[in-house]
C-alpha cells in the first residue's frame, strides 16, 4: 500500500476533477484529501452557512470515493494568493509529514480552469513535492483538448486542454463511473456546475488525464 494525498482548493474539486482515479487508488491504498478553502463564496461575499454545507458535501463525496480522511484548512474561497504561500505550505507540510505519502495529486500548473485558487494549490503542491524526498510522484490533473472544446466561457481566461502527446498518464475510469457520478451529485450546492460537467463528460471518453513528475 502507498499513501496518497490529494491537494485541492475547494469542496467539489475532488469530485469534478480526478474522482475516478481517487476511487481507483482508494481500493488498495489510503487516500487523503487536503482542501484549502471552505468554499464560502456566494455572490462575492463569504457565507458561513454555505461553507458548512459545502464541507459536508465534500465529506459525503469522499466517503463514496473511499477516502480515508479529509483535512480542511478553512481559508476563504477566492482568497488564496502569494501573501499566503508560506503559511499554507507550512500547514500542508505539517499534515504531509505525518502521512508521508508516496504520491501527491493536484491540479496542473494552469489550474485546469484558470482559477487562481487552483493555481495556488498546484504551486504549493509542487513546493511540497520538491521538498520531501519520500514523495516519489506528483500527478497534475489536466483536461484534454477534446474535453476543452465542450467548455465555453467561464473565467476571464480558461486555458486550453492538453494534446495527447503532452499527457503523461491516462487512467480509465469507466469501472468507477457510477462512484464518480454519485460523488459529484453530493455537491448539491453546486448542482448547476455538476450537471454541466456530467453533460460534457457524457460526450468524451471515460478517462482522466495527468501530467506526471517522478523522482
Amino acid at each position: 500500500m502507498k499513501t496518497v494525498v490529494c491537494i485541492f482548493a475547494h469542496p467539489d474539486d475532488e469530485a469534478m476533477g480526478p474522482s475516478g482515479t481517487i476511487a481507483t487508488l482508494a481500493k488498495e491504498n489510503p487516500v487523503y484529501i487536503i482542501c484549502l478553502t471552505n468554499g464560502d463564496a456566494a455572490k462575492g461575499k463569504p457565507d458561513l452557512r454555505l461553507a458548512q454545507t459545502r464541507k459536508k458535501e465534500l465529506l459525503s463525496s469522499a466517503k463514496i470515493l473511499g477516502v480515508t480522511n479529509v483535512f480542511f484548512l478553512n481559508y476563504g474561497d477566492g482568497t488564496l494568493s502569494n501573501n499566503l504561500y508560506h503559511e499554507v505550505a507550512g500547514k500542508i507540510e505539517e499534515i504531509v509529514q505525518k502521512l508521508k505519502p508516496y504520491l501527491i495529486i493536484t491540479f496542473e500548473p494552469r489550474g485546469v480552469s484558470g482559477h487562481i485558487d487552483h493555481i495556488f494549490a498546484s504551486m504549493v503542491s509542487s513546493f511540497i513535492y520538491e521538498k520531501k524526498k519520500y514523495i516519489k510522484e506528483i500527478w497534475y490533473h489536466c483536461i484534454s483538448e477534446t474535453f476543452r472544446k465542450f467548455i465555453k466561457g467561464y473565467f476571464i481566461y480558461f486555458p486550453p486542454g492538453y494534446k495527447t502527446s503532452e499527457i503523461d498518464k491516462i487512467v480509465y475510469v469507466g469501472t468507477m463511473w457510477d462512484k464518480k457520478k454519485k460523488a459529484m451529485l453530493q455537491h448539491k450546492s453546486q448542482i448547476k456546475d455538476v450537471l454541466g460537467m456530467l453533460a460534457f463528460e457524457s460526450l468524451t471518453p471515460k478517462e482522466e488525464y495527468f501530467l506526471v513528475k517522478r523522482k
